[in-house]
C-alpha cells in the first residue's frame, strides 16, 4: 500500500484518524492525502484498488468494483464531439462494468470500509440522500461491514442490495437530506459508532477521484473539460484533488480540467451562489427550497449543507480550475436519457442524466470546441439491470423519526 499523511490547507502534517477528520488546530478547511508515489501506477489488485497507491487505505477489500471508461461513438457523433470519453460507475457488463449498488458511490464506501478495518472495526455512520446509503449497504452486505443509515423518509424504500446480511440499520426521517444529516449527527453524539465524515472523509474524496484516474488512463492525457452533476459537489472536489495529482505525476498534462458542474432546476444553490459570485450559500440561494425539493427530478441532489466554501471545497475547486454551473429542468434531463439509451444499453440515474443534459447545452451552445478532449462523470446506472439479473433485496427503516424526537427518544430508537 502507498505511503501517505494527511494535511490541512495550512500545510500542517495532521495525525491520520479514523474518529477525527478534522484539523486540530481549528482550522475548517478538507484535509487532503498527500502520497508519497508521484506516479500513478496500477497495481494487481481488483476493482478500485489497483489505485491504492493513491488510496488512504492500508488493506484491500475483494471486489470487482470499479468505474470504466469508454467513447460512445453514437453521442459523440450526435453532439459533434470528436474527443469525447465516458466514465461510467454502475452495472454494464458489456462495458466491463459490474459495481452492484450502481452508483459511483461504491468508490467512496470500499475505501472508507478499508480504513475502518485498518483502524480495527466499528459501525459506519452515515447520512444519504440514496446513492450513497445503496453503496455503503451494498458493500456492507459483501465484505461484512457494519452500519446505521439515515435517508430521508422520501428515500426510505430505494435502498436494495444483493446480499442482505443484516449488519444494515435503516432509519428515514421526516425531512430532507439536510434533516437526515443534523440526526446522523445527534445519533453520533449518543457514541458507539464511527461517523463517516461526509466531505471530510479523504478516503471517499480519493475514492471517488479513480473514476478520472481510470479516464486518464483510457485517455493517455487529462481532459481539457469535466461534465457531472453536483447535490454535495464533492465528487467535484474530488476531481479537483486527482488532477493535481496526476499534474504532479507529469505524464498526463499541466493543466487542470475546466470543472462543468450541473445542478436540476429548480433547487440549485451552489449555482447561484457561484453565478453571483459568493463564495458561501446564501439565504437567498436557498430561498423557498423546501418547494424546490419536493419538485426535483434528480432527489439525490438536494443537499443544503455541501462543502461549498469551506477552504478545498466546491468554490476553491471551481476557481482553481476554472467551469461553470448549469442549471438542467427535468425536461432537459429526461430529453438527454432517451439520447443515452438510443446509444447504449445500460439506463441512467437521474443525476447521470442532469450531466449529461449539461454536456448536451455546452455543445448546442458551442462552450467547448469539437476538438476539445471532454471527460463526462456518469455517475450511476443500469439499476434496472442488475434488478433483474442480479436479484436485489430492500433494507427497510427500522424506524421513521420525527425531527423534533427527544434524546432520550433517540436513543430508545437506536440502542433498543
Amino acid at each position: 500500500m502507498g505511503d501517505y499523511v494527511l494535511r490541512c490547507p495550512r500545510g500542517e502534517a495532521v495525525r491520520d484518524s479514523i474518529f477525527d477528520l478534522a484539523c486540530p488546530s481549528g482550522h475548517e478547511g478538507l484535509l487532503r492525502t498527500e502520497y508519497s508515489a508521484v506516479r500513478m501506477v496500477p497495481r494487481e489488485f481488483a476493482g478500485i484498488y489497483k489505485f491504492c497507491d493513491w488510496l488512504p487505505v492500508r488493506s484491500v477489500l475483494d471486489t470487482r468494483s470499479a468505474p470504466v471508461a469508454f467513447q460512445s461513438r453514437r453521442i459523440s457523433k450526435e453532439l459533434g464531439l470528436k474527443n469525447l470519453w465516458i466514465g461510467f460507475t454502475g452495472y454494464y457488463p458489456e462495458r466491463g462494468a459490474y459495481t452492484a449498488s450502481c452508483s459511483f458511490k461504491e468508490m467512496e464506501a470500499l475505501p472508507t470500509y478499508s480504513r475502518v478495518n485498518d483502524f480495527g472495526g466499528g459501525t459506519v455512520l452515515l447520512a444519504s440522500a440514496g446513492n450513497t446509503a445503496r453503496a455503503f449497504a451494498q458493500v456492507a452486505g459483501e465484505t461484512g461491514g457494519r452500519c446505521l443509515i439515515v435517508v430521508p423518509k422520501r428515500s426510505a424504500g430505494k435502498l436494495k442490495v444483493t446480499k442482505d446480511t443484516g449488519s444494515v440499520r435503516l432509519f428515514a426521517v421526516n425531512g430532507d437530506y439536510a434533516d437526515a444529516i443534523e440526526m446522523s449527527e445527534r445519533i453520533a453524539a449518543l457514541g458507539g459508532f464511527i461517523p463517516e465524515g461526509g466531505a471530510r472523509n479523504v478516503a471517499r474524496r480519493d475514492g471517488m477521484g479513480t473514476v478520472l484516474l481510470e479516464g486518464v488512463l483510457a485517455m493517455g492525457r487529462l481532459p481539457d473539460h469535466y461534465f457531472q452533476a453536483v447535490g454535495s459537489g464533492t465528487g467535484a472536489i474530488s476531481a479537483w484533488e486527482a488532477s493535481m495529482r496526476l499534474v504532479r505525476d507529469g505524464r498526463f498534462g499541466n493543466r487542470l480540467p475546466s470543472l462543468n458542474l450541473s445542478q436540476n432546476l429548480p433547487f440549485v444553490p451552489m449555482m447561484r451562489a457561484w453565478n453571483a459570485g459568493r463564495r458561501n450559500i446564501s439565504k437567498e440561494d436557498l430561498e423557498d427550497y423546501a418547494d424546490g425539493i419536493c419538485q426535483i427530478y434528480a432527489d439525490v441532489l438536494t443537499n443544503r449543507r455541501p462543502p461549498y466554501g469551506v477552504p478545498g471545497g466546491v468554490f476553491d475547486a471551481l476557481s482553481a480550475c476554472g467551469g461553470k454551473f448549469f442549471g438542467i429542468s427535468e425536461a432537459e434531463a429526461v430529453s438527454a436519457g432517451k439520447l443515452w439509451s438510443s446509444a447504449e444499453s445500460a439506463s441512467l440515474d437521474p443525476a447521470a442524466n442532469v450531466a449529461l443534459a449539461s454536456l448536451i447545452q455546452a455543445a448546442e451552445r458551442n462552450m467547448i470546441s469539437c476538438e476539445d478532449t471532454v471527460f463526462l462523470n456518469i455517475t450511476g446506472g443500469g439499476t434496472d439491470r442488475a434488478e433483474e439479473e442480479l436479484g436485489l433485496t430492500a433494507i427497510l427503516p427500522e424506524a421513521c423519526l420525527n425531527k423534533d424526537i427527544s434524546g432520550e427518544d433517540l436513543r430508545g430508537a437506536i440502542h433498543e
